[in-house]
């Protein structure tokens, strides 16, 4: 199989689709890795590193497009690459379609198969491929809001640990899972006072066993988020429904009885964003303001560390890529009832049941697409 890997092409996006290591396993297992030619700077990684694991460079991405018959990337597909996907091809990425009514629609209009690394499931009930990026954004999180919350930024002016005589800044993680656990770690390493939300009780018990005073953790209903967002310095909102819109959880009104100056940190924004009043926005331009509070709502956040990022989830879907490649998508997908869990459009037609729900449109079950 020719498995190409264009250059990211998303606003302040450095990451990289395929490793020099990944592409060395591709030409170990007799398949043509095709790398657009400057790909892997931004993660550290040269043209050189590429053509040293047996890689081909080609100099555009409209080559890689036309030429490959999967196409390997980190973030969802932009306008102008859905325009080169074409009948057959496999595309292999993020896509996070819930929020995304343009993107999904081009991917049906092409006729490609796409599988999403963020709905690929393993047999605990995880999500293998978005795990490490989870990870990434949850760790940064604090860490984001630790900068928003600088005067100069229109934050609050409070340092996360406070100092001796000063409390500590107050942080709230709306969500228990990977980016929130991690994201909890952090700023309660950073010193701040940490309360995590959750709905599962099995998670919260879980958490207090493990992490202990580190943070507290609190049962989210209505009634004590809306509590604790008001007497927050910094609101993380790390909420997944796999594959789905996320649900917004800060309302606008909720905005005017938190403090001035305080810093939303919406990780959830691929799939739409847990607050009312979040936006996309950039590594270049990542803050906004509204009603008073600071928003830090940037879509491709492990960006940022593109080198770790791009490492870490290279080893995640290293063995799904080969196992795509080495066998065709349908016999993968066949033999892994987890990687065909990843799989969203086939020929013209939705396979995820939440996008569906998310955007009005008819779905059939992967399996019936395996046949078709």
């Amino acid at each position: 199989m020719k498995i190409g890997c264009p250059t990211e092409i998303k606003p302040q996006e450095f990451r990289v689709g395929m490793t020099p290591d990944a592409a060395r396993e591709a030409v170990n297992h007799g398949h043509q890795a095709l790398i657009q030619k400057g790909a892997g700077l931004g993660a550290g990684f040269t043209d050189e590193d590429y053509i040293a694991a047996g890689a081909m460079i080609l100099d555009t991405a409209e080559e890689i497009f036309a030429n490959a018959d999967m196409i390997v990337k980190v973030k969802e597909p932009q306008a102008v690459e859905r325009k080169m996907l074409r009948e057959g091809q496999l595309l292999f990425t993020y896509l996070h379609l819930a929020p995304d009514p343009a993107q999904t629609h081009d991917l049906l209009a092409s006729g490609c198969t796409a599988i999403a690394y963020e709905t690929v499931t393993d047999a605990s009930g995880g999500l293998p491929l978005l795990a490490p990026m989870s990870e990434v954004a949850g760790r940064l999180a604090p860490q984001v809001g630790a900068w928003t919350l600088q005067k100069a930024n229109g934050g609050r002016g409070i340092l996360m640990g406070g100092v001796p005589g000063v409390a500590p800044a107050r942080v709230v993680v709306i969500g228990g899972g990977v980016v929130g656990t991690h994201a909890a770690k952090i700023a309660a390493g950073m010193g701040a006072d940490v309360t995590i939300l959750d709905r599962s009780l099995p998670r919260l018990k879980y958490l207090d066993d493990v992490f202990g005073r580190d943070f507290k953790n609190q049962y989210a209903t209505a009634g004590a988020t809306a509590e604790l967002v008001r007497e927050a310095d910094m609101v993380i909102g790390a909420v997944l429904i796999p594959g789905a819109e996320a649900p917004k959880l800060v309302s606008r009104a909720m905005l005017s009885d938190m403090k001035p100056g305080a810093a939303l940190v919406d990780v959830a924004i691929d799939q739409g964003g847990c607050f009312e009043t979040s936006r996309a926005t950039t590594h270049a331009d990542p803050i906004y303001e509204v009603d008073g509070i600071m928003h830090y709502c940037v879509a491709n956040m492990p960006g940022a560390v593109a080198r770790t990022s791009t490492q870490a989830l290279g080893n995640a879907t290293l063995p799904f890529m080969l196992s795509l490649a080495d066998k065709g998508w349908r016999q993968a997908c066949e033999d892994d009832p987890h990687l065909l869990n990843g799989l969203n459009v086939h020929a013209g037609k939705l396979t995820y049941y939440a996008v569906g729900k998310a955007l009005g449109l008819d779905v059939i079950s992967p399996t019936l697409a395996l046949k078709s």
